[in-house]
């Protein structure tokens, strides 16, 4: 049995919550898939998935197994990106991802990239929206959020945190809100598309979660005049983390009700299955989770 091959099936269907789904990503028969975890789960010894005709769940030990399996992947991986970094890459890379993460997490792997080979060429689509990478010809595609269907494989980079933030000039003419309630007396700018229903979902300290109403004002396509908008005292709003982490270190933003946090969005890396994987996007991948740790913490 290859177990390192059998072990990325069980991250897959650990990471799509189905065999089917991860049968499509991995471009595999249903039949097969589940042949190759009962074959694990028989080398192992023990259970990993539970099954039944409804819904299917990881067991205690296949929690913990996933954890391990993903680190023994990306090391195989990273080996793998190793034994093929003094050969040359060329070619192009076609690569989709949304605004402000793509911006910060992709530009420094990039330019990295471009320095070590010369010969390879950038093709980069930065939008919000859901971009396919088999449908529209990507190689790569980032996604932030729930990965959706489809027939790809999607490799967790890691959880994209959000503050809600105001500026000390605002904060200074209209005070803070003391709790999510208070949120509707202020005005609140947003990237269109999120908080339908201006509803801002927000983790509680006992560990609940609260739809906090919020009063819109200010809809925008791009996060940039978001950003400027926060600044220059507009509004309240919510950024992501890594685009707003300078400003909270140096006070020209202020985090907002502190004990309450907004969800994370997932972050995942989507590619066309099939093997053997180009040079390019492998080095592409390893660089990228390597700057994903550096940036999402």
């Amino acid at each position: 049995m290859d177990t390192l091959a059998a072990m990325r099936v069980f991250v897959r269907i650990v990471e799509r919550g189905s065999i089917s789904a991860a049968a499509r990503d991995l471009g595999l028969g249903q039949p097969a898939v589940s042949e190759r975890i009962a074959r694990l789960e028989a080398h192992l010894g023990e259970p990993l998935l539970r099954r039944n005709t409804r819904a299917m769940s990881v067991t205690d030990t296949g929690a913990a197994f996933y954890e391990r399996c993903k680190l023994a992947i990306e090391a195989a991986d990273d080996a793998m990106a190793v034994a093929h970094k003094d050969q040359p890459v060329s070619g192009t890379l076609r690569i989709a991802a949304p605004h402000g993460l793509g911006e910060v997490l992709l530009t420094p792997v990039l330019l990295d990239l471009r320095e070590h080979h010369p010969e390879l060429r950038i093709d980069l689509v930065l939008n919000d929206r859901v971009v396919d990478p088999v449908t529209e010809g990507v190689d790569l595609s980032l996604r932030l959020g729930p990965v959706g269907e489809g027939h790809f494989i999607a490799r967790r980079l890691g959880m994209v945190r959000r503050v809600l933030v105001a500026s000390p000039a605002y904060l200074a003419r209209h005070g803070g809100p003391e709790s999510p309630s208070d949120l509707a007396r202020h005005g609140f700018a947003r990237v269109a598309g999120l908080f339908h229903g201006n509803r801002l979902p927000l983790h509680a300290p006992d560990g609940g979660m609260v739809a906090a109403p919020i009063e819109t004002m200010i809809t925008v396509s791009h996060w940039r005049p978001l950003h400027a908008l926060l600044l220059g005292g507009g509004a309240i709003g919510v950024l992501q983390q890594s685009v707003c982490a300078d400003d909270v270190r140096q006070g020209t933003l202020i985090p907002l009700l502190p004990a309450f946090t907004v969800p994370p969005f997932g972050l995942h890396a989507l590619y066309a299955p099939g093997r053997p994987m180009p040079p390019r996007l492998r080095l592409l991948l390893s660089r990228l989770e390597a700057r994903a740790q550096q940036v999402l913490g």
